[in-house]
């Protein structure tokens, strides 16, 4: 039995991965904990102002530390849903003690300390660890996966992004000379719990962000290997992401390639569903664990549509997708 630890368990995505752990057959929690500043220090995680919807499944305490010394021997296995300069300071320490590290966080995502220089304002100061850290698009990755001990999960607009697109370059069907135009809409739960009139959701419009200067827009180029213009929406809706990509196809390409190039990437990939005939809605995969995508051609504009919920395959569900890659397990164990 391996023992697992979330950092930052008290958020939304925390809330989603201790779900998922406490179904796990193979994972114990050894222990929830929270900043020493929050409010929710010394609550149970089921408590009727956090996550009541655990409530008989998961009823541990949020334990507010930042020294872990006195837990660290118990834990083979540490989850980071925290802020990306947390994850920054916090995981080499816990890689330093022999743990596998899973961070939900933008901090050893691209593999460059100058990526967060310019696009993150900070200066990374763990090259080794950014060297020897993967990637967790799960479906992408899976070998590198196996082998790794500082995972990082990519962030559900990425997720979202790269997954329709990736099988169409590596087939070399798309014309690259036109950069994949991305709107993606998300629901306010990927703001995070914390309070903000921005996120409040009586003041919650449908309207674009971070016009060109949204971090995620790197992450997903550099991913890629494609530059791409991203647009991020915020969405009056809790939860879940759907993105309209744009793009142009070479000369020739008909809807059966496309498929095809689909298929070939994701038909025994169990957290994909690809359609044929129609495309995707929220409503196929809010509360579920799978991206869905669909697409529609006409001459040599296509459109891609892809569907997830931002805290599950967008976060928590691909995190223990990578652990159940990274241990060996059935790669949806406790997810479905």
């Amino acid at each position: 039995m391996l023992k697992a630890l979330i950092v930052g368990a008290s958020g939304y995505a925390g809330a989603q991965l201790a779900y998922y752990l406490n179904r796990h057959p193979h994972i114990e929690i050894a222990a929830l904990t929270v900043s020493e500043k929050s409010t929710d220090a010394g609550k149970l995680i089921s408590d009727f102002d956090l996550h009541p919807q655990l409530k008989g499944l998961v009823d541990l305490p949020l334990l507010a530390t930042s020294d872990y010394s006195a837990i660290i021997n118990n834990i083979d296995i540490v989850f980071l849903a925290t802020e990306h300069a947390v994850s920054h300071d916090i995981a080499p320490y816990f890689l330093e003690c022999g743990c596998t590290v899973f961070d939900l966080s933008g901090a050893f995502r691209v593999n460059s300390a100058d990526f967060y220089t310019e696009f993150y304002g900070f200066t990374h100061q763990h090259q080794t660890w950014l060297d020897q850290a993967v990637y967790g698009l799960a479906e992408w990755n899976e070998q590198n996966i196996k082998q790794a001990r500082l995972i990082a999960v990519p962030g559900c607009y990425p997720t979202a992004s790269q997954l329709p697109l990736k099988p169409l370059l590596a087939e070399g069907l798309l014309d690259t000379s036109q950069w994949p135009v991305i709107n993606a809409v998300s629901g306010v739960s990927g703001a995070g719990r914390k309070a903000s009139l921005k996120n409040h959701f009586c003041e919650v419009s449908l309207h674009a962000y971070s016009l060109f200067t949204h971090r995620h827009q790197p992450e997903i180029a550099s991913h890629l290997g494609q530059e791409v213009i991203f647009t991020p929406h915020l969405g009056s809706f809790k939860r879940g992401i759907h993105a309209t990509i744009t793009c142009r196809v070479n000369d020739g390409v008909t809807s059966d390639d496309i498929l095809a190039a689909l298929n070939k990437y994701y038909a025994h990939k169990p957290l994909i569903r690809v359609y044929q005939k129609d495309w995707p809605a929220l409503k196929s995969v809010v509360g579920l664990p799978y991206c869905d995508i669909g697409f529609v051609l006409k001459g040599n504009q296509l459109i891609l549509i892809s569907v997830e919920d931002n805290l599950l395959k967008g976060a928590a569900a691909q995190a223990v997708q990578c652990l159940n890659i990274r241990f060996g397990f059935d790669e949806t164990m406790s997810l479905l």
